[in-house]
């Protein structure tokens, strides 16, 4: 069984924002999977699990707050008797662009709450990671930039761009879970949303139509035709 748990937090308020990119990825592969609404709740989590183009993949939410989900997968891999190399933490990151993700087989916790407790709870960080790039701060406040930032939602520019990463990502962990980290981080690692064509300007437009198509003369009253010059006679 592959484990996959999405980091979030719990309520209204914190619905759509950038630190929950972690469970709108899990939201996206459950629709996928047509597992929405068969989620049950137990040992501080949200947990649906089943058959899924072939893999075996239980999709996990901790319902603590951030800086508890090591709680959450702590009893989830000891339920399940899951070794680490079973398990991939899909993460909000603000040192990614929003459009870019990366995926590694291990590593520190870095600055993220969340992977630092599930690596206090178990003890040890060999456990794979999936982050979501949401974007770096506006560092006015270098004291609350970071924290206003994750908690804020994305805008209108940003969703469109986000619905795309979110397929990748769900892409992603697909391939994490049939072929393991290093293949799939060689294939997803470099990947950036195709570039959307830029909305056509005033000179990519195409040039109006003269209202009268016949030659006009010049000031000496001759005029271009495809045969040659010719004058026009003036009529007296």
């Amino acid at each position: 069984m592959k484990i996959v748990v999405g980091l979030g937090n719990p309520g209204k308020q914190y619905e759509h924002t950038r630190h929950n990119v972690g469970w709108m990825v899990l939201d996206r592969l459950a629709e996928r999977a047509g597992w929405v609404g068969h989620a049950r709740a137990r040992d501080a989590a949200a947990s649906v699990h089943g058959r899924y183009k072939g893999l075996d993949l239980m999709l996990v939410k901790p319902t603590t707050f951030m800086n508890l989900s090591g709680v959450a997968v702590r009893k989830v891999l000891a339920r399940q008797h899951a070794p680490l190399d079973e398990l991939l933490v899909v993460v909000d990151d603000f040192d990614l662009p929003l459009g870019r993700i990366r995926l590694r087989a291990e590593g520190s916790a870095g600055t993220h709450n969340g992977l630092r407790s599930i690596v206090g709870e178990l003890g040890n960080q060999k456990f794979a990671r999936l982050r979501v790039g949401i974007g770096e701060p506006v560092r006015v406040n270098p004291d609350r930039a970071a924290i206003d930032h994750v908690l804020s939602r994305f805008g209108a520019g940003e969703r469109r761009t986000l619905e795309v990463v979110l397929d990748a990502a769900a892409d992603a962990v697909e391939d994490w879970a049939r072929e393991g980290a290093s293949r799939a981080a060689n294939k997803w690692n470099s990947w950036s949303p195709p570039t959307e064509p830029a909305d056509r300007t005033d000179s990519d437009a195409p040039p109006t139509p003269d209202p009268d198509p016949r030659p006009q003369p010049d000031e000496h009253g001759i005029v271009r035709h495809s045969t040659g010059w010719r004058r026009l006679l003036r009529r007296g």
